[in-house]
């Protein structure tokens, strides 16, 4: 029974992560192309640095208030029909953004795109919990979530030559931006609706005696494991209040980085846009190895809050360093210590906070402490632009953003292990 639950997990992971990593990839390109367009369209439309970080950061307000919803609805009608509302209404909204004429377009279209992408990322890793055994979960959510440093990698090259299109057939470099890099969500939508399996029991690339066998295994764990199983468990639950707060400071140091990281590469080099493109790359090229790395290490120790709170002290350090860097070199090698640091504790905190949860309640869980937890993709980007604007520079934001990190590093340790797998 264990060969063959482990045959089906491998199988799985063949299977699943590198279709769900394509699917991220798309979605965090969407959410953090905005960090590169900004380049030509702040000027353009007359943006000031306050009214593009608040933009910029509004799409989680109306993503945390529905994000919980969103994840309760996945949970009823089902991940392959919702995952494919989501990813078709979220890429024709933020092709929609190469209609933005001023701030108030910018900001109606920011949180409608916030409002049609609610629930994906929560949704994902619902759908991994019941497809992992604990054991093996942070591994394949390092590996799914590894999109997010391959997305700036690939975003950064690829957005610097869209912005190069600039007045081809008319066209701002933004716009070309904006509409070319939206088109793959939509696509993708109508390729889940026929590819992704629900569970085990759906999958045709599993034999029986595989299914049966992933099943009873996670059907197991949920009944000995998973300590919150409802609705208003998960809702209720202190300690999962608690991991959102930890989380809390991770959306807040991500999409600090994130929006902002081509004006800082850009402040520090002077180079051009496709340059910035190529230089913004490499945080994400390190922080790609290092959570792999990491992810691996934690579930082969079975351990979870000290592989998130040494990736926070680490991340948290270099970006509060990276502010008073001068020259590219310095600059970039500081960003890509914070840039794999912050990486690296996602893996381990999204296994540690799924072993408490199981059934419906792991939806509304999980959809909490990402929705709570967003809450710091509207903050972490605003600090910046706030303190920028006032102090005409970017090291103060970041050395509040990286102790902010450094935080949530420290407030982990407070978690109660409870039921977390061991190897």
């Amino acid at each position: 029974m264990i060969a063959t639950t482990s045959t089906a997990v491998a199988k799985a992971r063949r299977r699943l992560i590198p279709f769900l990593f394509l699917l991220y990839v798309v979605s965090y390109l969407d959410r953090i192309n905005v960090g590169f367009a900004a380049l030509q369209m702040n000027a353009a439309l007359g943006f000031s640095n306050v009214t593009y970080s608040f933009g910029a950061g509004i799409f989680f307000l109306s993503y945390t208030l529905l994000e919980i919803p969103s994840n309760v609805i996945l949970a009823r009608v089902g991940a392959r029909r919702w995952i494919a509302r989501i990813m078709i209404s979220w890429g024709l909204v933020s092709a929609g953004m190469m209609f933005v004429r001023s701030a108030t377009a910018f900001y109606v279209l920011r949180f409608a795109l916030g409002a049609a992408e609610a629930g994906f990322f929560p949704g994902i890793i619902y759908v991994l919990t019941r497809w992992f055994p604990t054991r093996d979960r942070a591994r394949a959510i390092a590996g799914f979530m590894t999109a997010v440093v391959i997305a700036g990698i690939v975003g950064g090259p690829v957005s610097g030559v869209l912005l190069s299109l600039d007045g081809v057939g008319g066209v701002a470099g933004w716009q070309w931006l904006f509409l070319v890099e939206g088109l793959p969500a939509i696509a993708l939508g109508f390729v889940v609706l026929r590819v992704l399996p629900e569970q085990p029991s759906e999958a045709r690339w599993l034999t029986s005696a595989e299914q049966l066998a992933l099943t009873t295994q996670l059907a197991e764990e949920a009944a000995v494991e998973g300590s919150v199983h409802s609705i208003r468990g998960a809702l209720t639950s202190g300690r999962m209040w608690l991991l959102a707060a930890v989380y809390f400071t991770i959306p807040v140091e991500l999409y600090a980085l994130s929006f902002w990281l081509p004006q800082i590469v850009k402040s520090v080099s002077g180079a051009s846009d496709f340059q910035v493109g190529v230089l913004s790359a490499i945080p994400y090229a390190v922080a790609a190895v290092a959570m792999v790395l990491v992810g691996r290490h934690s579930d082969r120790t079975g351990e979870r809050r000290w592989h998130i709170a040494v990736s926070a002290a680490v991340g948290g350090a270099a970006l509060a360093l990276s502010g008073f860097a001068r020259g590219v070199v310095p600059a970039i090698v500081l960003l890509s210590l914070a840039t794999a640091g912050l990486a690296s504790m996602l893996g381990p905190f999204w296994a540690l906070a799924t072993s408490f949860l199981g059934g419906i309640g792991a939806a509304a869980g999980i959809a909490l402490v990402n929705s709570v937890g967003n809450v710091g993709g509207f903050v972490g980007p605003n600090i910046v632009g706030y303190v920028r604007e006032s102090t005409q520079g970017f090291a103060a934001g970041l050395t509040i953003v990286g102790a902010i990190l450094i935080a949530g590093g420290l407030l982990v340790l407070c978690v109660s292990p409870g039921h977390a797998a061991k190897p």
